[in-house]
């Protein structure tokens, strides 16, 4: 299964991020409230005085226990009355526990009021130990994110299982030899002064189908797809320009090499259980792999080339490179 582990370390650090910010003054605007609760227009009154005091609010409002809102939409610029007396308990943040004491904050969620992204920050209003209702206090995405940028992605081995359709028939199944399988050394080798020569920083090999796709340091944002004509053209090179290995690549142009002979092997080294399709990107240094059974693996270059042909298909398996090299002449 997927390690979630960093997406979920970042998600959680700008939620606490978040949290350390406004905790005390949205407490302290609840403390205020609880002393004139349940008066609207008093709650009106610190709302709006208040919501400057809490960096990057967009929206403040209150609402009791019942769930109805009792004080006017406070925006940094405007009022709204419009949403008075309505019900949230179909919002997505009463589906979990309330805080009864506290802040607690939201997932992120879609606003019914203004359409955009956000974080709500639920404050309890208490008073003499009882519970009252909640300020609430909306984030927008958009304004949270601003000035960020994008974590490192650090490469890690995910293995996902396929289609159980597909696995429960895949000893019904022969790898079929296809036009690229016939031409297997050939197609590597483009490949390989792809991405040496001509900017290609990321390759991915449908080896049934014989279609490839690849993305180009020149326009990272699309990707081109080459039919096995296109790939076996002697003059493909004339088609891009010439650039050196990037000096962002984390792998070197011989484990490109050696990743494309360890998926040749992968291609021939069993008849029912064998690759269906590969990639490799020498920005991140990872490897995909997607086999007969639909399972996939997506793995640092690394990883990929510590392991032998007995890992993939057993300890029983017995390399057979001669046979392997017949069928891709054939």
């Amino acid at each position: 299964m997927p390690d979630q582990s960093t997406v979920n370390t970042r998600t959680l650090a700008k939620k606490e991020e978040l949290a350390k910010r406004i905790k005390k003054p949205l407490a302290e605007v609840a403390e205020m409230c609880s002393e004139i609760w349940p008066d609207q227009q008093g709650i009106n009154q610190i709302l709006r005085h208040e919501i400057g005091a809490i960096p990057d609010c967009s929206l403040l409002y209150a609402w009791n226990i019942d769930g109805k809102v009792i004080s006017c939409m406070i925006l940094p610029d405007s009022v709204d009355d419009s949403w008075l007396g309505k019900d949230l308990n179909e919002r997505p943040f009463l589906s979990k526990h309330l805080p009864y004491m506290g802040i607690m904050l939201s997932s992120v969620y879609r606003s019914d009021y203004d359409g955009r992204e956000c974080i709500t920050a639920l404050q309890a209003v208490n008073r003499d130990n009882q519970l009252l209702g909640f300020v609430a206090a909306d984030f927008s995405v958009t304004d949270l994110l601003r000035d960020t940028s994008l974590n490192e992605n650090i490469p890690q081995w995910n293995q996902y299982r396929g289609d159980p359709a597909v696995r429960g028939t895949l000893f019904m199944q022969e790898r079929f030899t296809s036009q690229l399988d016939e031409h297997i050394d050939e197609v590597l080798a483009r490949f390989e002064t792809l991405i040496a020569e001509h900017g290609v920083f990321h390759a991915k090999i449908h080896f049934s189908s014989g279609r490839c796709s690849i993305w180009l340091m020149d326009d990272p944002y699309s990707y081109r797809i080459l039919t096995i004509e296109e790939i076996l053209d002697p003059d493909l090179s004339l088609a891009y320009p010439w650039r050196p290995y990037t000096s962002r690549a984390v792998i070197g142009a011989d484990e490109v090499k050696a990743c494309f002979e360890q998926f040749k092997r992968l291609r021939f080294g069993d008849e029912t259980i064998y690759l269906r399709s590969s990639s490799i990107n020498i920005i991140n240094g990872m490897v995909g792999l997607t086999f007969s059974c639909d399972g996939s693996h997506y793995m640092p270059v690394k990883d990929f080339l510590e392991k032998d042909q007995a890992f993939w298909f057993g300890d029983s398996f017995n390399e057979q490179p001669q046979e392997a090299e017949t069928r891709t002449d054939s």
